[in-house]
């Protein structure tokens, strides 16, 4: 049942998320797309009821109850961030808005760029374990608690893994291509002018030895 309901909570994220940005852009209305987008938090806490309901019917901790920990702490870090991208491109495609700033690519502004979305991870992992530690809790002792325990380590240890990605991009910052160098023009070529004194004087001496030959 709790794997059921992450799907449906996951196809349900992407459909208020589509029906908002529709009725906000496409159909003019603002306020019914905005309701629709805040709709969405309440799918964490409609997953987040039944886990709790499931462990306290006598239901034992096992993968389901941390997978449903580790989506929910996903959506809190990283939810905003996604939606907020979607409806950037939308107000551009459907609203008339200037195209969202694409996020750098070179530098130490990537790396910037890409400290700040491994927050978002490190926020994931936070809100997980802290809903894994309360199910812990929620339990006590007589349980089996084991599982929750080693999904906190799994939420770290992504967390750290991207974490280090992350760092690679400060250590060594990706340089921006160079740009070639632009050609000189060459002496004696033919060069368009309205005013004479936009000839080059190369040019100038050559006619005036051409007309004494003459």
């Amino acid at each position: 049942m709790i794997v059921t309901l992450i799907v449906v909570c996951e196809v349900g994220f992407w459909v208020l998320l589509a029906a908002g940005l529709a009725a906000r852009y496409l159909l003019k209305m603002p306020r019914t797309g905005i309701a629709l987008l805040l709709c969405e938090p309440l799918l964490e806490v409609l997953l987040l009821v039944v886990t709790a309901i499931d462990l306290k019917n006598g239901a034992d901790p096992s993968w389901k109850h941390g997978l449903a920990a580790l989506y929910i702490g996903y959506t809190v870090g990283h939810g905003h961030r996604t939606v907020k991208w979607l409806d950037g491109h939308a107000a551009h495609r459907f609203g008339g808005a200037p195209p969202p700033p694409k996020p750098p690519r070179y530098g130490m502004a990537r790396a910037r760029h890409e400290g700040r979305v491994w927050l978002g991870s490190v926020v994931a992992a936070a809100v997980a374990s802290g809903l894994l530690f309360l199910a812990a809790l929620y339990v006590g002792e007589d349980g089996n608690t084991d599982g929750l325990y080693g999904w906190m380590f799994v939420a770290w240890r992504a967390a750290g893994i991207h974490g280090l990605i992350a760092l690679t991009y400060a250590i060594w910052p990706k340089k921006a291509p160079e740009k070639a160098p632009e050609k000189a023009p060459e002496e004696g070529s033919a060069v368009p002018a309205r005013d004479p004194e936009h000839v080059p004087d190369l040019l100038v001496r050559r006619t005036g030895k051409d007309e004494e030959q003459v």
